[in-house]
């Protein structure tokens, strides 16, 4: 049985992606959740997370991965036969690639509208990087739909590794009131729908923890 320790469900942009990954696709695993910013987190991270971060994945034989692409990657190549990412060597550079550029990217949305699932628009405004960085989202999200989006609703189509890395993105969308394109609009409406995400947006606004969310938080 896997493992997934992960962070709170309400601001843990970087958990929400394995997890919704492995819980859309049924791939059994037990949950271990940790509270951010506590003194039990720091306590036992370290035994969890090599990088003492969420979220981090444990298999039985010994297997750790501490980073959120490398946990979907795992899960893809031992428990998913490769339907993590398209079939198709096109579609599937171009998913890895806007995959990759989530992962490494887009720091001013990151810092600038950090995940929180309770939040809703009100009059804060970011500045013109950030503006950038959604200008190029909505950008990538047209490109892979036009280029590989005919099998389904999701960015290649059908729900895949690419759509999880970007599902923070849609929550943050919501959260601040960005105003965002057709397709944009769709994708977001697809990923709202999927079960697994329902099952996480309903955990997460159980919480009772709230934190003062002010980056992207682990």
């Amino acid at each position: 049985m896997l493992t997934l320790v992960i962070g709170n469900k309400n601001y843990s942009s970087w958990s929400l992606r394995p997890w919704l990954l492995m819980r859309h696709f049924g791939v059994p695993f037990r949950e271990h959740g940790l509270l951010l910013d506590t003194p039990e987190f720091e306590r036992e991270i370290g035994r969890w997370s090599p990088g003492r971060t969420v979220p981090a994945l444990h298999d039985e034989d010994g297997v750790v991965a501490w980073d959120s692409l490398a946990i979907c990657e795992y899960v893809n190549d031992h428990y998913l036969d490769g339907r993590g990412w398209p079939r198709d060597p096109r579609a599937r550079a171009h998913a890895r690639s806007a995959a990759g550029e989530m992962h490494s990217g887009f720091v001013a949305l990151r810092k600038q509208l950090p995940m929180n699932l309770r939040r809703r628009p009100d009059a804060y405004r970011w500045n013109a990087d950030a503006d950038r960085n959604i200008a190029r989202i909505q950008a990538l999200w047209r490109e892979l739909r036009e280029a590989h989006g005919a099998g389904g609703p999701f960015l290649c189509g059908e729900f895949g590794i690419v759509d999880a890395m970007f599902a923070p993105v849609m929550v943050r969308f919501d959260g601040y009131g960005v105003e965002t394109d057709d397709n944009a609009r769709a994708w977001c409406d697809a990923l709202r729908a999927l079960p697994a995400f329902v099952e996480w947006r309903d955990a997460a606004l159980a919480e009772t923890v709230r934190l003062p969310a002010t980056d992207d938080i682990r």
